[in-house]
């Protein structure tokens, strides 16, 4: 049924520059407009994943709701877990001019936002409000970032991670996007190191008394080589961050890309992502010895690719992008599928499929 609506308002939305088009989207669901029941969950979905329970895998990933302003409304399209975000300290508009171009022929995006979001203060009431109001409806994530000019990038995110602690059912530091001059770097063995201390630190001085702390997890970039996959996995297991998503949007473009928009400044996402960032995780669960759960996100066009990302070891998988071709309905069809492959090949749950590739 979502797949079929999307299908009609598709041609209206792609007369709109691609931002336009997902702010009229964001405005639907906060006016209520669109109120979607999801589909039951097949049981061999269900999994457990940093002492939370996820009845399936397929999650939302950041950047489609920075303001959290449509958290729980996306649980209606059958996610098992959104993300919010990325937001930082203070709000910051972003980059100028057009940030946003389809890749049609591709099925890809390239964006170059740069972390445009309205700060921690609105995000948290938001997520604060939620709560309160007894509106949550699943889990929810919090991803944190720096401010384009902050002077000490691990303050600010020592300042997103103390805010939205209380609030949120997982953290995530964000150190991947290519949009923010120099955030990359912090990818780096002892930049990450110093900031992944900091922030667990912080995220132990913000739980509330009596509650269990929110796990924290670190987004890396897919095109890591594997000496930096390496560092990043001793330090994660070293720190005790809680888990790893692999990966973000890529700065390369494969030759395959066949639109004119091919070679737009920012970064890649789509259908053209899926290897890339497949064979990084694949790459980080070697590393990590498949002790730490991994995020799969990147690229994830159909049920096919979430099955291809859990066996290389993913426990969760991400979408964004897709959705901005098949529509928010789409994370049904990937669970669909996804759990047929599951019974198909003898799977009890998710859980016994993570790493699968590697166990041949």
């Amino acid at each position: 049924m979502h797949d079929l609506l999307y299908r009609l308002v598709r041609p209206a939305l792609w007369m709109l520059e691609p931002e336009q088009a997902h702010n009229v989207a964001l405005d639907v669901l906060k006016r209520g407009l669109l109120r979607p029941k999801p589909e039951p969950d097949d049981p061999v979905l269900a999994t457990r994943v940093f002492g939370l329970w996820f009845p399936n895998p397929v999650g939302l990933a950041a950047g489609f709701d920075k303001n959290a302003e449509v958290v729980d409304a996306m649980f209606g399209f059958g996610f098992g877990f959104v993300e919010a975000g990325t937001v930082t300290p203070l709000p910051q508009p972003g980059n100028s001019g057009r940030r946003m171009v389809r890749l049609t022929e591709d099925e890809a995006v390239i964006n170059r936002f740069g972390f445009n979001n309205l700060g921690l203060v609105a995000f948290t009431d938001r997520l604060a409000a939620r709560r309160r109001d007894g509106t949550a409806r699943g889990i929810c994530g919090a991803n944190v970032g720096k401010n384009r000019n902050a002077a000490d990038a691990v303050a600010d995110y020592v300042t997103g991670i103390t805010a939205v602690t209380p609030h949120a059912d997982y953290l995530v530091v964000n150190v991947s996007s290519p949009n923010t001059p120099g955030l990359r770097g912090l990818q780096a063995r002892e930049p990450i190191e110093t900031l992944l201390k900091a922030t667990l630190a912080a995220r132990a001085g913000a739980v509330p008394a009596g509650r269990r702390a929110p796990p924290l997890l670190v987004k890396v970039a897919p095109d890591l080589d594997e000496d930096e996959l390496r560092d990043i996995a001793e330090v994660v297991i070293a720190t005790g961050v809680d888990g790893i998503v692999v990966g973000n949007t890529t700065i390369s473009r494969p030759s395959t890309l066949k639109s004119k928009w091919r070679d737009a400044e920012g970064g890649l996402s789509g259908r053209p992502l899926m290897r890339l960032s497949t064979e990084c995780l694949r790459a980080m669960y070697r590393a990590t010895e498949g002790k730490v759960p991994i995020v799969g996100c990147g690229g994830i066009s159909s049920g096919e690719d979430a099955y291809a990302k859990i066996r290389a070891g993913a426990s969760l998988v991400q979408l964004y992008s897709a959705l901005v071709f098949h529509g928010p309905g789409f994370a049904e069809t990937v669970k669909r599928d996804l759990a047929k492959l599951l019974h198909r090949d003898g799977f009890a749950s998710v859980a016994a499929a993570v790493g699968a590739d590697h166990h041949r």
